[in-house]
């Protein structure tokens, strides 16, 4: 177990709400303050990560692209966890899904959480 405090973000909005961009961006902040951050995405949340949805989605003109802001998740080692059934009632499968996301349920949460982690839900 890392002696890195962990963040879990859990994404619940899509494109139809700048929740959504606000879960992407407080991420970033945990990423920036050296937290060991996982994401997971239910609902609507599991839209962002769809091969190409990002290029045209920004719902906060101030905050960086939300691609962008995946990105630095991804490329800081963080997680991001995709329920199974939220991406199959939209007909997504893994290869609908951007390199370095992982189809997992909440049992894979839970275990950050069980090693201490502070949850926010957006």
């Amino acid at each position: 177990m890392s002696d890195k405090k962990k963040l879990v973000v859990i994404v619940t909005n899509g494109f139809n709400d700048e929740r959504s961009s606000v879960a992407w961006s407080v991420a970033n902040g945990g990423v920036a303050s050296d937290y060991e951050v996982t994401m997971f995405l239910v609902s609507s949340g599991v839209d962002w990560v769809r091969k190409g949805a990002t290029e045209h989605a920004r719902l906060n003109p101030l905050d960086p692209p939300v691609g962008d802001m995946i990105r630095t998740v991804l490329d800081a080692g963080g997680r991001i966890l995709v329920c199974p059934p939220c991406a199959g009632v939209r007909g997504y499968a893994k290869e609908d899904l951007i390199d370095g996301v992982t189809l997992a349920g909440s049992v894979a949460m839970l275990e950050v959480v069980r090693q201490g982690a502070d949850t926010l839900t957006f």
